[in-house]
């Protein structure tokens, strides 16, 4: 090493290389390659050779470590992440070593520690914490620990072996395991151990059961450790013991819900650290320029990432990753932040590490903060490439100042930010008079009416009995939400104060339990803005959300369009699903949730004027189909006697769905299909079957995903579940009503077997080409007969137009599309195509089945009923029925066209 490396600037360098002549080489051996796969058995082997003791010769090997990764990250030849993954699987290593080697000499004394309930042998978890649990350690930090053994019991001692409980001996080997690490010998120490993290800090005990961690994180566990317990990583212990502990873990750092209420909790808590950080600089100035918790430093942008895998880690995996790097780098692809501004957190992140580092070389130190003199100072900069201090001081501040604005955009506290009104409800909510003044200005219609409404509201048991701290910030939030809701209803020319206001109390009402919907809409208000439009504009999904809050995430912004991402959609649902095997509770959740999610983001598309009704309908029915997939799939795992790992079944899709025309709260009307010869084949596919129709139909906590009509399978309710392929060919070609084949005209694959729905299409295909010119007549009378029957049964007493059932209506366009493929397709095979109502019309008028004008006339009476329909809907409406006006001629038209086939 030249004096003028880069290298040389490290003091603790220089010391280092000069205790010994050999070392100079040893160093340029080990430094060949990169360090982050370094193999530390092996350079740990020789200092034994040499006759060291074990505590002594890994020192050696840390100090050698170091001093290499200080050589080639300042000649340029490592990054970051080769420094921070040799320092940590060195830990790793070193903690590995010596628990072994513990464990084996307590053994030996005390016999082998053994389960009291399991029987088996028993090792010690150590965990490691903080950066080393994310495989960021730095080259001279501490290491935080856990030590949790699986069971209690005794050892068993054999003869001249004293017995000990198995809280005693992994005590004693985790006091020796921080003394092997720790003290302060001939070399130097290996790594300083906290225990601060374990359960009760320090005044617990040293080790812990898997029984004590349990109970102290459900009863004791609070939010700080949280976010601590994020980057726990069991560096020992056996597999089942781990994945014992996660399970115990994972619920109490994974909220099953949205966790926004940890935005104010990570803020508490990082307020609580700069006032320390600031007490600590006017005691020692020259201890400014805090790298890590300063100002814009490293812990922000920690904070920055953790605070999305606390919000989201439980309903998405990937958020548990404990790297902070590797978080930010999901939080892009997730959408959650910006990805430019995550390339520049993640540069901010490396230029703080590697100045962290640096400060560290100087002395092989635990510092954080610039030294105190200009001379040092100069060193650091030169390690960083920077000409002088000020150049240093230049780029530190502008890598602060962007993670310092970007922590204030999450981390701002919006309730002390915003202006306090004159007055608000808070200061008097039960003073109708006042509230009611107080609307009028705003605009209200019914001032009066509405004060009431609210009064009311807040005085109801389920908001009366809230917690102090929960009444007051919903009692914000309707402060802010009341000129909103004024603003909004004008600027929207539709719905009224009165609507608006009643479905927002509503939904507070759903609400106002679950504290982390509060942080919500607190911590982003413009969230609460967009909900104010979206029931201002739909009852039916002013509804829907205050069924479904945890929809509320999905207005934090744009991310996506819900429409376009269901391939990555079917790979994030088939990963989820997976993970949740042997428990269908959860998957059952996970498909609703899914469902629910993608539906609300259509919603608001679809309110936001972005989508036609046939492309929303479109979407819907795909997603269905996606839905419907993933439950197959996975519902099939569920039958213990299954024959095959792949299931030979296809679900076949009739009705709304099977043509394409779903809406949001559609029926999915599904036969079953299965080819299969194995003798367990009909058994099971019944079983995936109505195994299908419960996932679907369930109620759970995030409510349900379809109601399922299985009627039109052969032989409708008396016919069998699942039919094989070739008894529904045999059923369709010689059993089967004409209204079957009319249904059949909607029908298509839907999930399932690609090879099944094949053959299905081609049943499909011949089955509707059949040649029924020679009974044209008796066709005609029945489809007749048949829609008579259905009018009969939905007679419209009233005034109103109904859209599906009336004369003129939709299902009468239905019948004569049915009726004309049926009718001709035998000479125009074209028309068995499941093209929709619309264009299988334009098709009938272009080969002179029907006329052309009238074809396009009625295509657009449909199209019109539909969106009419669908906005019917959205209000909350469930039967379709709108003034006469709104229809216009489209009726005339219609019953021309019925007229023209049937006479």
């Amino acid at each position: 090493m030249t004096p003028a490396s880069p290298a040389c600037a490290s003091r603790f360098y220089q010391r280092w290389l000069a205790a010994a002549p050999d070392r100079a080489a040893q160093l340029a051996g080990f430094t060949t390659l990169s360090l982050a796969c370094a193999d530390f058995g092996a350079v740990l082997q020789r200092e034994l050779d040499a006759g060291l003791p074990p505590e002594r010769a890994m020192r050696r090997v840390r100090n050698l470590l170091v001093a290499g990764l200080i050589e080639r990250d300042l000649d340029g030849r490592a990054d970051l992440d080769e420094v921070v993954t040799a320092m940590t699987a060195f830990a790793d290593f070193a903690i590995r070593t010596h628990a072994e080697a513990i464990h084996a000499e307590l053994a030996a004394a005390h016999g082998e520690p053994v389960g009291e309930e399991s029987g088996r042998p028993q090792r010690m978890m150590v965990l490691a914490m903080g950066k080393q649990g994310g495989g960021e350690l730095n080259v001279s930090s501490d290491i935080d620990l856990i030590f949790v053994y699986p069971e209690d019991g005794e050892t068993a001692a054999g003869p001249g072996q004293r017995q000990l409980s198995n809280h005693e001996f992994f005590v004693r080997l985790g006091r020796k395991l921080i003394a092997a690490l720790s003290e302060v010998i001939e070399d130097g120490f290996t790594f300083r151990v906290d225990m601060a993290l374990r359960p009760n800090g320090k005044s617990g005990p040293l080790a812990a059961s898997l029984a004590m961690v349990e109970e102290y994180l459900i009863v004791q566990g609070r939010e700080w450790e949280r976010y601590a317990w994020v980057k726990a990583r069991a560096v020992t212990g056996e597999p089942e013991d781990i994945a014992a502990l996660d399970a115990i873990v994972r619920p109490f750092v994974f909220r099953r819900y949205l966790d926004f209420g940890v935005i104010d909790a990570i803020r508490n808590m990082h307020a609580q650290i700069r006032a320390e950080v600031k007490r600590q600089e006017r005691l020692h100035p020259e201890r400014s320029h805090n790298v890590k918790l300063g100002r814009g430093g490293i812990r922000e942008i920690e904070f920055l990432a953790q605070v999305f895998q606390l919000i989201r880690g439980g309903r998405d995996p990937a958020l548990r990753e404990r790297s902070t790097r590797k978080t930010l780098a999901l939080l892009a692809e997730r959408e959650l932040l910006p990805p430019d501004t995550v390339a520049r957190l993640l540069e901010a992140y490396a230029f703080l590490r590697n100045l962290e580092h640096r400060l560290q070389y100087l002395e092989d130190a635990q510092t954080h903060t610039l030294p105190a003199n200009d001379e040092d100072r100069a060193l650091v900069a030169r390690m960083m490439g920077l000409p002088d201090e000020a150049t240093l001081l230049a780029r530190m501040e502008e890598q602060r100042a962007f993670v310092a604005a970007q922590f204030d955009a999450i981390f701002a506290d919006k309730a002390e930010a915003a202006e306090p009104e004159a007055a608000t409800i808070g200061d008097d909510p039960e003073n109708r008079e006042a509230i009611a003044a107080r609307l009028a200005q705003l605009g209200f219609d019914d001032a009066g009416g509405a004060a009431g409404r609210v009064v009311a509201t807040l005085a109801g048991p389920r908001l009366a009995s809230l917690p102090d701290a929960s009444r007051a910030r919903l009692l914000a939030l309707l402060d802010a939400a009341l000129p909103q809701v004024a603003t909004v209803v004008r600027e929207a020319g539709i719905g009224s104060h009165a609507a608006t206001l009643g479905r927002l109390l509503d939904f507070f009402e759903a609400i106002a339990r679950r504290s982390a919907y509060l942080s919500l809409l607190t911590e982003y208000p413009h969230t609460l803005e967009r909900v104010i439009r979206m029931i201002n504009a739909s009852g039916w999904a002013a509804t829907f959300l205050t069924q479904h809050p945890i929809l509320l995430d999905e207005l934090l912004d744009d991310r996506g369009n819900g429409a376009d991402e269901l391939p990555q959609l079917a790979a994030s649902l088939d990963a989820q699903l997976l993970e949740a095997t042997g428990d269908t509770e959860r998957q059952l959740d996970i498909l609703r949730e899914t469902h629910h999610a993608q539906l609300f983001r259509l919603l608001a598309l679809d309110l936001a004027g972005e989508l036609s009704v046939e492309r929303l309908a479109d979407h819907l029915s795909a997603l269905a189909d996606t839905i419907v997939g993933a439950a197959v799939r996975h519902a099939w795992r569920t039958v213990a006697t299954r024959h095959r790992e792949e299931p030979r079944f296809a679900v076949i899709a009739y009705g709304k769905l099977g043509g394409k025309e779903l809406g949001y709260v559609s029926d999915l009307d599904v036969i079953f299909l299965f080819d299969d010869e194995d003798q367990d084949a009909p058994a099971n596919y019944a079983k995936l079957a109505q195994r299908f129709i419960t996932w679907m139909t369930a109620h759970t906590a995030a409510g349900i995903l379809f109601d399922v009509d299985t009627a039109l399978r052969p032989d409708g309710a008396s016919g069998m579940l699942v039919s094989s392929l070739a008894a529904f060919e045999r059923y369709q070609n010689g059993a089967a009503w004409l209204w079957e084949h009319q249904a059949l005209t909607r029908a298509r694959f839907c999930a399932g077997d690609a090879a099944i729905g094949a053959r299905f299409e081609a049943i499909r295909e011949q089955v509707l080409r059949q040649d029924r010119s020679s009974r044209e007549a008796e066709m005609k009378a029945e489809i007749v007969a048949m829609r008579k029957r259905m009018r009969d049964a939905n007679v419209n007493r009233g005034e109103l137009f109904d859209l599906k059932h009336d004369p003129g209506g939709m299902i009468d366009i239905e019948f004569i599309v049915q009726y004309l493929v049926l009718r001709y397709a035998s000479g125009c095979p074209q028309l068995t195509l499941n093209s929709g109502n619309i264009a299988l019309l334009r098709r009938c008028g272009e080969l002179g089945l029907i006329d052309a004008g009238l074809a396009a006339a009625v295509g657009d009476a449909y199209r019109a009923m539909r969106k009419l329909q669908h906005q019917v809907r959205l209000q909350g409406v469930e039967k379709a029925r709108v003034e006469t006006a709104l229809v216009g001629q489209h009726p005339d038209a219609v019953m021309r066209l019925w007229k023209a086939c049937f006479g």
